[in-house]
């Protein structure tokens, strides 16, 4: 029985209308449906009527100053508070200090060569390495983590980049991803076996992750400048403290699914407590660690564009600059290369996390020389082509007269299309608005603060009990008490809309993926590209075909949320035991019917968790979509953003994290009751 079915027992033919309500799935969403619909097209009337505006809208004498107090701890924090004797702002200066070392360092290998002297007086001792030897080296990379092909790709991404003239603001944002990917993958593998050793540091982890996953990237850029100034330096800690959570939680799962046998093993031969770890548990668990490895790359390449924002150069900074100026060829162009680098990491650390041990093993046979070859002729082609660029300039810097530039291009199929086709994009887009996003609007928005405060914990109490009824009372009473309430319903709504477009698009393709090989493989291909799409890069073509406004937002935030509902909808289609297709086909059902009677009822756990996860990537995504006019709590911590207001920033991103976390605890809690009702968990 489920915590909610326990909390709601109650002797038959004793029953009170709220348990009998909550018991029957049906009546009760069609009641919650029906009465908060009539409360809110009449809320406004009622308001009227009474002459009682805190119907509609929290008393602002009733809120606390919650962004006020923030504000002030924060100012308190860097000017008046020590620890240790030391000043807050000097610690934070010389953390700062310590990271922009190596940065400068890489960006100097790449970017800048050696340089004496400052200003107009620099003087290039040395330059970077030329773009022959980090090809060359990425070929050597890639042939070394797997094959030639994995060489060839690495090779063709690389080399994309010098010929279309991307080259040099791409070595910056890979100098920003190699220091910020080795700092976020090793403060997360140390927290991660922590947590996994210490029952309380667990305890005390989960509530910080969850809002540091949740908590909007713009919310906490404020603070970060207050505390590390306007720089790449704070892009970087933005960049770790965004990717880092991802490694944890990762690390702690993956050292709980190494086999205790092993385990045994390491402290039946005499391992230390440290032996044990290092040498027995994070080995085994390799494969699953790398996994988070990659999710950290991808993290950090999703956030070049965001840190673009307080400081951080590279492709970030042109497609920032090139949506300002609107410039559709110069920020598509940017947007690719992006991609092209993103994949190119991507592919490099999901080989490398795959790697058998056979194959390392054979790397590691002969003499010292065969073992590290590629290592050295990387080195020899660094150092000939640094001998050779001295004579021959292209082959340090390719040649800007031999670059391709692809702008034009894109420019004018932007134009084509939006001439051609114009008519049809608006009508779509108008019968969109007016049938469907339009009165979900209407509906959400227009919900009393009052009544949507019940309706939440009622949910919470069908869901999951008294304990996930009192946690969504204190998170969404929370949001009431800020003052948020009506953006905040802007923000359900928008997500929502996008949310249910995404699963309506999503599941059938996972469905469809999950029936044959061939439709896995392109289906599959297609959300692996979704998913390796920095969110930002989603904004360019919807705003030149659509303009800006809420349906602009909407169709970005499905395509950036897409991937879950697929992946989702397939893994459940696949884990389904074929003794039971089996049995439905005994039994005469049509392909329809097992569709229908067996399969979707049966996958509906792993359908609410695939919907859990695309309401967590919507609502990430909804932030990015304020810079093209929406008017929710995205809106709101941009605002708090540009006016470098931390009490603002903090405050709306909380009420965001707030929203994310009550959806992902009301639908864990309702996959669970599911999973129950289908016998998969006791």
């Amino acid at each position: 029985m489920s915590q909610a079915e326990t909390d709601l027992a109650a002797p038959a033919g004793q029953d009170s209308g709220l348990t009998a309500l909550l018991r029957k799935p049906w009546l009760f969403w069609a009641a919650l449906f029906l009465s908060t619909a009539l409360i809110s097209h009449y809320a406004f009337d009622l308001y009227k009527a009474l002459d009682a505006r805190w119907i509609i809208r929290f008393p602002s004498a009733w809120q606390p100053d919650f962004e006020g107090r923030i504000s002030a701890f924060m100012t308190w924090l860097l000017e008046d508070a020590r620890i240790l004797g030391l000043q807050f702002r000097e610690i934070t200066r010389g953390l700062a200090a310590m990271i922009e070392a190596p940065y400068d360092l890489v960006l100097d290998l790449f970017v800048r060569g050696l340089v004496f002297g400052q200003g107009q007086q620099a003087v290039q001792i040395l330059p970077p390495l030329s773009w022959v030897a980090v090809v060359y080296a990425v070929v050597a990379l890639g042939h070394y983590t797997k094959s030639w092909a994995l060489a060839a790709l690495m090779g063709g991404c690389f080399g994309y980049l010098a010929v279309f003239g991307q080259w040099e603001s791409a070595m910056v944002t890979l100098s920003s991803v190699l220091i910020a990917v080795p700092l976020a993958a090793g403060g997360g593998l140390l927290l991660g076996i922590l947590a996994y050793r210490l029952r309380w540091v667990d305890l005390m982890l989960r509530p910080v992750l969850d809002l540091m996953q949740t908590v909007p990237v713009f919310a906490y850029l404020v603070p970060i400048l207050f505390m590390f100034g306007f720089g790449p330096v704070s892009a970087l800690v933005a960049t770790i403290i965004y990717a880092m959570p991802p490694m944890i939680r990762v690390t702690i799962v993956a050292l709980r699914g190494v086999p205790e046998e092993l385990a045994e093993l390491g402290r039946m031969v005499g391992c230390t407590p440290g032996q044990q770890m290092w040498k027995v548990m994070v080995p085994s668990a390799k494969p699953t660690i790398m996994v988070g490895v990659n999710q950290v790359i991808m993290l950090t390449l999703n956030m070049v564009i965001i840190a673009s924002m307080i400081g951080a150069g590279g492709l970030g900074y042109d497609v920032l600059t090139a949506l300002r100026r609107l410039d559709i060829g110069g920020g598509i162009e940017a947007g690719i290369a992006i991609v092209v680098l993103a994949i190119a990491l991507d592919r490099l650390s999901q080989e490398y996390a795959t790697r058998t041990v056979e194959q390392t093993a054979r790397q590691a046979q002969g003499g010292w020389l065969r073992r590290h070859r590629w290592a050295l002729s990387a080195a020899a082609v660094a150092l000939a082509t640094f001998l050779a660029g001295m004579v021959l300039p292209w082959i340090q810097s390719y040649p800007a007269a031999a670059e391709i530039s692809t702008g034009a291009f894109w420019t004018r199929a932007m134009e084509y299309i939006n001439v051609t086709y114009f008519d049809t994009l608006d009508a779509i887009k108008t019968m969109i608005l007016q049938w469907f996003m339009l009165p979900v609007r209407g509906f959400f928005t227009g919900i009393p603060w009052v009544w949507g405060l019940f309706a939440a914990t009622l949910i919470g109490l069908r869901a999951g009990g008294w304990r996930l009824a009192a946690l969504v009372f204190c998170l969404v009473g929370l949001i009431v008490l800020a003052g948020l309430w009506t953006p905040a319903m802007m923000t359900v709504y928008l997500c929502g809309v996008s949310v249910v477009i995404a699963s309506v698009i999503g599941i059938p393709l996972g469905i469809w993926a999950a029936g044959s090989a061939g439709s896995n493989r392109v289906i599959g291909a297609f959300v692996d590209t979704l998913q390796t799409l920095p969110s930002f890069v989603y904004l360019i073509p919807v705003v030149m075909l659509f303009r800006v406004g809420d349906f602009s937002a909407m169709i970005a935030i499905v395509a950036y949320a897409l991937a879950p509902a697929v992946r989702y909808a397939a893994h459940g289609i696949r884990s389904i035991d074929p003794q039971v297709i089996e049995a439905g086909i005994v039994s005469g059902c049509t392909p329809a019917q097992l569709m229908r009677r067996i399969k979707l009822p049966m996958i509906v756990p792993e359908l609410l968790l695939g919907l859990n996860q695309t309401i967590m990537l919507a609502l990430s995504m909804l932030v990015i979509t304020a810079l093209v006019g929406t008017r929710d709590l995205g809106q709101d911590v941009y605002i708090a953003l540009t006016k470098a207001d931390t009490g603002q920033g903090i405050v709306v991103g909380l009420a965001v994290a707030f929203i994310a976390i009550t959806a992902d605890r009301i639908l864990a809690a309702s996959a669970r009751q599911m999973r129950r009702k289908l016998g998969i968990e006791q």
